[in-house]
């Protein structure tokens, strides 16, 4: 893909004749089309379009969207990116076993103080699961088992 020239080439060569710019959705966009002709002689077709008149269109958001990703992309190989992201890794596995275990994520009670009071009773319950989970030396992490593999272990 050229974004200065605007040109898009696909992989069986084909390059598009139409590049046009427009709003979908409030949000800028960019309409791509490849030519019938090149379109109809391709031996990909099934798998690139299901149109049986017109050529492979393509939905573009605009170019700093693409640029983004692909920065996030290559950031996120660094060893200073994993190393952040262990630490988010552990809160996000504390949130998920707050919303399993505790029912969390909706109050019994009506009004801020009893619902503020349930959220401290809840994470005292965690703490207190989670230490008894490292005193007997359990796993927290539960992982659910399949019916099939239940009837496995049965027999």
């Amino acid at each position: 893909m050229d974004w200065d020239q605007r040109r898009v080439v696909r992989p069986q060569g084909a390059r598009n004749t139409i590049w046009s710019e427009c709003s979908e959705r409030g949000r800028d966009s960019i309409v791509v089309r490849f030519p019938v002709t090149a379109c109809q002689s391709c031996p990909v077709r099934p798998q690139c379009t299901r149109s049986a008149r017109s050529g492979r269109q393509l939905m573009l958001r605009t170019r700093d969207i693409p640029e983004a990703v692909e920065h996030a992309r290559t950031e996120q190989a660094t060893d200073e990116w994993k190393q952040r992201y262990a630490t988010r890794s552990g809160v996000e596995g504390t949130i998920h076993q707050t919303a399993a275990v505790t029912g969390i994520r909706r109050s019994r009670y009506i009004g801020l103080p009893k619902t503020r009071l349930a959220h401290v009773f809840t994470a005292t319950a965690l703490n207190l699961i989670r230490l008894d989970a490292w005193w007997s030396g359990k796993s927290t992490d539960q992982r659910s088992t399949s019916h099939l593999a239940r009837l496995d272990l049965a027999a």
